[in-house]
């Protein structure tokens, strides 16, 4: 093989390492820079028996991942606004490769079904996680899944 082995192998690692170089900068250059992205941990406990998760499972989704709790960390006026806030991500469910952020029915705060009333409780969630195909809203009482999307245009 001789020298002209050695130089194929030194060629071929340095164009690796270019492609490599240049994919890394593609991508910190179209990526914005306030954006921080949001990772969500294991997640809580699931139980065999809660009733939300048999409902998702009857429909075929498969439930990854138990309640999250995100942190919310509010100023006003640059003074910390006591203890911040928090929002909770029920599950995470999976169909079809696709993922879904899922929330449950709550009997003291029922969902108002209008446009703007879905908007107030769930558009968070979605900009929140916006790598997620959407949200699946349990109702176990009723046995219904509901799913939402949002599409956010410019017009």
């Amino acid at each position: 093989m001789g020298t002209y082995g050695d130089w194929f192998i030194m060629l071929f690692a340095g164009c690796l390492a270019v492609v490599w170089l240049f994919r890394v900068f593609h991508r910190w250059l179209h990526e914005p820079a306030s954006v921080k992205r949001l990772k969500l941990g294991k997640g809580g406990v699931l139980t065999e028996d809660d009733e939300n998760i048999l409902l998702l499972e009857q429909a075929g989704y498969e439930v990854s991942s138990g309640k999250h709790l995100v942190p919310i960390p509010i100023k006003l006026d640059d003074v910390p606004l006591g203890r911040g806030s928090r929002l909770y991500i029920d599950y995470i469910a999976e169909m079809d490769h696709c993922t879904y952020i899922v929330k449950t029915a709550r009997d003291r705060m029922p969902m108002e079904w209008t446009a703007s009333g879905v908007r107030d409780r769930l558009l968070v969630y979605s900009l929140l996680l916006p790598e997620c195909d959407g949200i699946l809203f349990v109702d176990a009482k009723e046995k219904v899944i509901r799913k939402i999307t949002f599409h956010i245009s410019d017009q």
